[in-house]
This record gives structure tokens, C-alpha cells and sequence, in this order.
């Protein structure tokens, strides 16, 4: 067997911070919890706040416009924004495959414009021997669209009346662990393991969302309190830290109407979280069948915050035209699209999402959601797993960290050189730090350089205590982010001049990085659509 380590990358889709068991939440993640009782968690690494460019930061170690995903997948951007991962950089998959590793996918891609035809930027092309899942960035559980096996359309395989993606995804990995015991026992492997749960649509397995019936009666205010709680006794966040409000837009739990719809809505959510466990249950049993759990390191960690988009009339309407939506289910009974409390979520006859307020209880304690680069939007789990090479268990993580760091991790550990060029082609140097250091103790002397994020004009740096962070179109906002992670009470005006030091920081970085003015990319958005889109700050999310 190979004395390199194997590391398998779970991530998960549109999963707010505290919604697993060993970050305070209510769902049952057992499996998880495991994860995180015999290894480490972090308690400040961060997303990009965004589905694709998440996807592309963590696959190169670079940030999203380096690599072509600025924004999400539309080609009608600039560079930087085209939607494709381009070839200025390498994914994990094309470095350790040059090292002799094996490289499987299972689920999500999602940084490829072209959805339907095969091409340079699909997985298979970029590095993975093996891969399953769908291409697009969101689908039906029970029968999706763009579901692919290598390079070969594979829906017909979902038109089995059992097939539900997310067990789809878990079985193909562990088809993958064990077909490569077997054939392949003295070569390291790396497997990338992308679930769409929680993503919308809310679709679940009825026993699964039977097991949460009554166990969010108490309604998000409360479990909000209660969450922040059991974040502080679990260590992960400081005993002085505030809860932030709730989202001024949704009302008390006790004002709150039609309370089964809503109750039924966050209780689905839940089950695909618990379903995915189960998976990843699965997995590590594979891991464990074959002898491979020890000397594998096991990464799990979510794209982006809590998702609050509602699927709205707008929405609803965008996403038929975008994309292609079923109309009819299995059953052949019409599927009724967007958040309609006449409908109870969960089979493929309805298409909802849980909305603004349990987003709001997904993301505790903190402020805001995907798309923004407030600690809602960014802020994610990350558990790190690996009996050979990490010898705490149960430990935590408070030093602060990001995607980019992902790849440079990766490298160490398996002793994997970064390449210069690639292909004849020059390779830009990836943007991250190594993890690694802090898997032996707790290391804030690492030196660890300032953090940078952009989406959509949302923006931020964070070094050291602080975090400049802006809410585009408004003006920077200042926190002490070591005293304040809930961002609750704003600086800027108290130190003008750390602004300007970290607003030039931010400049610098931008620049540097290809981060085209959101002025800019809504005046082109504008012409390549033929309407005028200036005044929307969060349009490219519908």
C-alpha cells in the first residue's frame, strides 16, 4: 500500500455554518460527527460565498477571476467572468495525477459554460480519470438534468423510480474506493466528492423528512439562540460573542403564518443534509472495508453561506428559460415551480427553497447569506480527518484560513511539486497557505497574509483582528473581528486610517487578481442582454 496519503474533498452545496451536530446544529450528522470527534474542526475558514467560484478556488488554488468564474457560468463577461475554468492554472486532479495518483469525481461541477457538450473545461478533461455527477449547477433529485457519466449523458440513468442523486453520488464514490483497493492497492488516490444537498430544490426521501417532524416547532428565533449556544459549549466560538438580529425582513416566529408550510420546508432541507451523511457514512465505510481510512485525509467543507433566495415568480421564470426544467415528474404529474405554501416540499412534484429566515437560522450567529462577503455569506465548516497524520482528536482550529489554502494543503501532504507551466503553457502560482502546520497545533505565529474576497461588488480583506467589508453599492464597513465576528457594530468612521490601509490592500489585490468594477460588469451585462440592469446589485443571482 502507498505510504502517500489518499485525500478525499467532500464539499456540499448552499449549507450555512451551524447546521451539522458539531457546529451546533440540529440536523443528525452521526457520520460527521465522527469526522470531527477524531479529528479537527475549523472555526474561521471561509467560501467565496458563491457556487462556482467557490468550486473553481478550491479545484486551482487560485481566486474565482483568475480563473475564469468571476460571477457563475454565463458567457457574456469579460475575462475573468467568462464562466469557464480556464487554462491559466492546474486542478488538484492535474497535479497529483502528474504524481501517479488515481483521480475520481462524484457529483457538481459547475465552472463550465457549455453544459451539454463535452469540452476542455469538463472534469475528464481537466484531470479526473473517473468522473459521475451533473454538470450544471442545480437539479432535480429524482431525475436531473446534465447527469454524466466521463463525458456520456447519463439521464437515462435517473428514470429508475429509486434514483435519488445524492445516493447516486455517494455510491458512485464508493464504487470508486472500491474498484481502486482493488486494482490499484499500492497508489494514492484523490477523490473530489461534490454533493448538491442542500441545494434546492427542497427533495428528500419521505422517511428522511419524517424523522424532523417537531424538531424545529420552536421556530428560528428561538433555535437561532440555541444554536449560538451550543456553538460556545462545543468551543468553536467565544462565550462574548452577540447573536446578530434576526433578518429585519422576516418576521418572529410567533407572527409567522402558515407555520406547517414553513416548518415543512426547513424539516426537507434537513433530510437532504441527513441523507448525504448517511453517504458519507457509506464512504468511510468503503474507506474502512479496504483499508485505506487511516492514511486518508478527509476534508469536508460547504461552498457558501445559507441561501435566502426565494423561488419567486422572477426567479421561477429565469430559471426555465435559463435552463432545462422538467415539466412533468416520474408520476407524470406537473411539477409546480416556487415557494407555494399550498404545496408541501419534498417530491419531485414541487420545486421550492426554504427561504430568507431559516437561512437566517442556517448562518448563526452570524449576518447575511450567499452572495455576500459578510461572515453569513463566507464562513463554512471545514473538518479534517486523517488517523496517519493527525494525532489530536476532537481539536479545534481557531486560526483563519480559505479556499486557496485547500490546494496548497493538498501539495504538502502528499508531497506533490506545483508546476510552472503545464502543457506548454505558463501556470499562474497558487494564491494559498498551507493547512498542514496547524494539523500538529494551533499555530497564530504562521504568518498568515491578509484574506481577500469580491462577488458581485460585495467585497472584503481581512488581516489580523480586522475585516473591511462592504455591501455593494454602500460604503466599507470596519469590524474587529476577533471581538465582533457578528459584525454587529461598524468601526469605520472610529479609524479612518485602517480604511484606507485596507481599502488600499484591497486595491492592490483586485487589480492583481483581474476583479473587473461592478460598474463595469453591469454595463456589459446590460448590453449583452439588451436592457438596462445598472441599478440591480444582486441581478446575476436571478
Amino acid at each position: 500500500m502507498s505510504q502517500r496519503p489518499n485525500v478525499l474533498l467532500i464539499l456540499n452545496d448552499d449549507m450555512g455554518y451551524s447546521d451539522i451536530g458539531c457546529y451546533g446544529g440540529e440536523v443528525s450528522t452521526p457520520n460527521l460527527d465522527r469526522l470531527a470527534a477524531n479529528g479537527l474542526r475549523f472555526s474561521q475558514f471561509y467560501n467565496t460565498a458563491r457556487c462556482s467560484p467557490t468550486r473553481a478556488s478550491l479545484l486551482t488554488g487560485l481566486h474565482p477571476h483568475q480563473t475564469g468564474v468571476g460571477i457563475l457560468v454565463d458567457d457574456d463577461g469579460p475575462e475573468g467572468y467568462a464562466g469557464n475554468l480556464n487554462q491559466r492554472g492546474v486542478t488538484i486532479a492535474e497535479v497529483l495525477k502528474a504524481q501517479d495518483y488515481h483521480t475520481y469525481m462524484s457529483g457538481k461541477w459547475h465552472v463550465a459554460t457549455d453544459i451539454f457538450n463535452p469540452n476542455d473545461t469538463w472534469p475528464r478533461q481537466r484531470g479526473f480519470d473517473r468522473y459521475y455527477g451533473i454538470i450544471t449547477g442545480a437539479a432535480d433529485y429524482y431525475q436531473p438534468v446534465t447527469l454524466t457519466r466521463d463525458n456520456d449523458n447519463a439521464e437515462h440513468e435517473a428514470l429508475a423510480d429509486d434514483f435519488y442523486l445524492t445516493d447516486a453520488i455517494s455510491d458512485d464514490a464508493v464504487r470508486n474506493i472500491r474498484d481502486h483497493a482493488a486494482a490499484n492497492p499500492d497508489q494514492p488516490f484523490f477523490h473530489y466528492v461534490a454533493y448538491t444537498a442542500p441545494h434546492w430544490p427542497l427533495h428528500a426521501p419521505e422517511e428522511d423528512i419524517a424523522k424532523y417532524k417537531g424538531r424545529f416547532d420552536e421556530g428560528w428565533d428561538v433555535l437561532r439562540e440555541k444554536r449560538l449556544k451550543r456553538l460556545v459549549e462545543q468551543g468553536l466560538l467565544d462565550p462574548s460573542l452577540a447573536l446578530s438580529e434576526r433578518d429585519p425582513s422576516q418576521p418572529a416566529w410567533e407572527d409567522a403564518d402558515v407555520k406547517e408550510w414553513r416548518l415543512r420546508r426547513m424539516e426537507v432541507y434537513a433530510a437532504q443534509i441527513d441523507r448525504m451523511d448517511q453517504g458519507i457514512g457509506r464512504i468511510l465505510q468503503a474507506l474502512e472495508n479496504t483499508g485505506q481510512l487511516d492514511n486518508t485525509l478527509i476534508l469536508f467543507l460547504a461552498d457558501n453561506g445559507g441561501c435566502a433566495e426565494e423561488l419567486d415568480e422572477p426567479f421561477t421564470s429565469f430559471l426555465k428559460k435559463r435552463r432545462s426544467l422538467l415539466e412533468r415528474a416520474k408520476d407524470g404529474s406537473p411539477i409546480v415551480y416556487g415557494n407555494n405554501p399550498r404545496e408541501l416540499p419534498g417530491s419531485q412534484r414541487t420545486y421550492q427553497s426554504y427561504g430568507v429566515a431559516w437561512a437566517n437560522l442556517s448562518n448563526t450567529p452570524f449576518r447575511l447569506y450567499k452572495h455576500w462577503i459578510h461572515e453569513g455569506g463566507i464562513s463554512t465548516p471545514l473538518i479534517a480527518h486523517w488517523p496517519a497524520g493527525i494525532g489530536e482528536q476532537g481539536g479545534i482550529r481557531h486560526s483563519p484560513g480559505q479556499l486557496t489554502d485547500i490546494m496548497a494543503t493538498v501539495l504538502e501532504v502528499t508531497g506533490a511539486p506545483y508546476p510552472q507551466t503545464y502543457q506548454g503553457r505558463d501556470i499562474l502560482p497558487f494564491e494559498g497557505e498551507s493547512l498542514a502546520p496547524l494539523f500538529k497545533a494551533e499555530s497564530d505565529d504562521r504568518g498568515r497574509g491578509p484574506l481577500f474576497w469580491e462577488h458581485e461588488g460585495n467585497s472584503a480583506v481581512r488581516t489580523g483582528p480586522w475585516k473591511l467589508v462592504r455591501n455593494y453599492p454602500e460604503a466599507w464597513e470596519l469590524y474587529d473581528i476577533e471581538a465582533d465576528r457578528t459584525e454587529l457594530n461598524d468601526l469605520a468612521a472610529d479609524y479612518p486610517d485602517k480604511v484606507r490601509e485596507l481599502s488600499g490592500l484591497y486595491e492592490q489585490w483586485a487589480a492583481r487578481a483581474g476583479v473587473v468594477p461592478r460598474e463595469k460588469i453591469l454595463e456589459i451585462y446590460s448590453k449583452a442582454r439588451g436592457e438596462d440592469i445598472s441599478g440591480g446589485a444582486h441581478f446575476i443571482q436571478k
